[in-house]
């Protein structure tokens, strides 16, 4: 069985990538499409940091911490899981419509799979911006003639009631995964000295921006059988009870706040 969980951003989110280019300290990506994405480890730390200590290794599993000088010292499995967050709308500027949130059928397909809803297929080029003028976006111009009308866009917006997600726009992946990475936000980092002047170099470090809208899966694991109920409920309830999460660390800089909305759908 799994879920879903919708991640709202209310700042720029960062989580550690496995290469650095000159100053740029890159964001963790996908593999197979370099998109940015929140690694299961780094959620699935963060829920466990937020679960109630009687309840934290029955339901993650316990770590090498408990077991190291400890009488029990095997590792144990948890009864819940977590997969990896991605993509679903993200912002960008517009100089004709402030802002637009831009996806991809990549990116909408991926979700309408993993939901298991189902919806028709979505092309390039549908929009709720209506047709009578061209769609300035930061790096593009799409001209009026080209964009077709959605009328049932919301049911493609999950959790639209609780996001400022207004005016959305489908483009075609190699495009839109262009226009995601020009979008990234890149803050510039430098190191002060005890006497406030600069120690040394800068670097840049990406960040997700601000009301992108993100999901992940969850679940329990298959062999809980009747537990699984039990195992669900008490996740349930750490979700109810971290209506707002920090991810991905800087928590003293006001980086990595997302909004957390459960929405359940089972599947066997």
């Amino acid at each position: 069985m799994f879920n879903i969980a919708y991640l709202y951003l209310l700042s720029p989110l960062h989580t550690g990538g496995t290469t650095q280019e000159g100053n740029l300290l890159g964001i963790a990506r996908e593999s197979h499409t370099e998109l940015p994405y929140i690694p299961s480890s780094t959620i699935r730390g963060r829920l466990r940091a937020s679960t109630p200590a009687q309840s934290r290794n029955r339901l993650w599993g316990n770590t090498i911490e408990d077991v190291m000088g400890g009488e029990n010292t095997n590792l144990t499995q948890g009864q819940v899981w977590v997969g990896d967050g991605s993509l679903l709308w993200v912002p960008v500027p517009s100089l004709s419509h402030g802002v637009i949130w831009i996806s991809c059928p990549m990116l909408l397909h991926r979700w309408q799979r993993l939901t298991g809803q189902t919806l028709e297929t979505v092309a390039p080029y549908r929009t709720n911006l209506g047709n009578n003028k061209p769609v300035y976006l930061k790096d593009a111009i799409l001209k009026a003639e080209n964009l077709k009308g959605w009328d049932n866009w919301q049911k493609w917006v999950p959790i639209h009631e609780q996001t400022q997600i207004e005016r959305v726009l489908v483009l075609p992946d190699q495009h839109c995964k262009t226009l995601i990475e020009t979008s990234l936000w890149r803050q510039v980092k430098v190191k002060l000295n005890e006497h406030k002047t600069v120690e040394g170099g800068f670097r840049y470090e990406e960040a997700i921006p601000p009301d992108t809208l993100m999901y992940f899966p969850w679940g329990t694991v298959a062999q809980l059988n009747g537990a699984a109920t039990k195992a669900k409920s008490d996740l349930q309830d750490v979700f109810d009870s971290h209506p707002v999460l920090q991810i991905g660390g800087q928590e003293s800089l006001g980086r990595g706040f997302v909004k957390l909305v459960v929405t359940p759908r089972s599947q066997p």
